[in-house]
């Protein structure tokens, strides 16, 4: 992991590991915290969170509840309170809430974007892509905006956008469902509006991954040699190192070598290499990683889902 992002992947890590094995000490029965049921079968539990993490997660999701609280007749109310609840794990909690926000406001995008999100977390991909499908129609004609982030970066500068954003969830709920053909255009149409190297480099890696599993091999080398080496990124910086792979300027050796598989940013590098073994004639190599990623409890990581959603289908 990349010491200098840190701190601003410690807000999502802890957000999105959970224990497979303990309930939350003092929350009662453990039935009570289960948010999802894996592809594979096994119950899913909500984050344990370190102490300091659940008082800066709670003290957010205090104040976007009074937010809510004094602005009932705003949807980025429901919004936030919806994207704080999922910070902390409570996934289905933050559905309700958004569910609630799209009741007051059907024609917002951005609550059914927030709650297609939430549905790939909890493994309801058919009701994921048919909130961002619905988000698309929203959309249409409209100016795009920077999306605002929930855990800023070093930087502070938000790398995606409302339409980016639809179009990147809604191609990747295609992806974990198998259906590689459906997502390619949405890919493509979220690499024509991408505004910065970090979108463009996370959209080329499902991009290429999606059509090597279609066995299109000479697309998906175009599709990465489109993108500079080595290019600026402030948060993706696992899917730069993909990228760089896929154009045979990395070795996945020297990317497992400096991978500690704990992180947000491991899980995503795990399964981008993962993947490239699988496509390359190396299933059992590709199992082997796919099988540590589970190991590893960030069920909500997108790479961790991809890994899920690839085993379940062997199996």
């Amino acid at each position: 992991m990349k010491k200098s992002i840190a701190p601003f992947l410690a807000v999502f890590t802890a957000a999105l590991l959970v224990s497979a094995c303990s309930p939350e000490e003092g929350k009662g029965d453990r039935a009570a915290l289960q948010e999802a049921t894996a592809l594979t079968g096994e119950p899913l539990y909500r984050a344990e969170l370190s102490p300091e993490s659940r008082e800066r997660l709670e003290a957010d999701l205090a104040a976007a509840m009074t937010d809510l609280k004094a602005n009932p007749d705003a949807a980025g109310s429901y919004i936030w309170a919806g994207r704080r609840l999922g910070y902390l794990g409570r996934y289905q909690d933050a559905i309700g809430m958004l569910s609630q926000g799209i009741e007051k406001f059907p024609g917002d995008s951005r609550l059914y974007r927030h709650r297609g999100h939430r549905y790939i977390s909890i493994r309801k991909f058919p009701e994921a892509i048919a909130d961002f499908e619905q988000a698309v129609e929203l959309i249409a004609g409209q100016e795009d905006s920077v999306e605002p982030d929930g855990a800023p970066n070093p930087l502070g500068i938000p790398t995606s956008t409302r339409h980016g954003n639809i179009y990147y969830h809604l191609a990747l709920a295609h992806y974990l469902m198998g259906n590689y053909e459906a997502a390619l255009p949405v890919y493509r149409r979220g690499l024509e509006i991408a505004t910065n190297s970090d979108s463009t480099i996370s959209l080329t890696h499902w991009l290429y991954s999606a059509l090597r599993r279609l066995g299109r091999d000479e697309e998906a080398a175009a599709a990465v040699a489109a993108v500079p080496s080595g290019g600026d990124v402030i948060e993706n910086h696992a899917y730069r190192d993909l990228v760089m792979m896929y154009k045979d300027e990395k070795a996945p050796e020297e990317l497992l070598a400096g991978s500690d598989g704990g992180g947000i940013q491991d899980v995503a590098l795990l399964y981008g290499i993962a993947n490239y073994y699988w496509v390359n004639g190396r299933q059992q190599e590709a199992i082997v990683l796919m099988e540590k990623i589970l190991e590893t409890g960030a069920w909500a990581a997108f790479g961790y889902i991809a890994a899920e959603a690839d085993l379940a289908r062997l199996d």
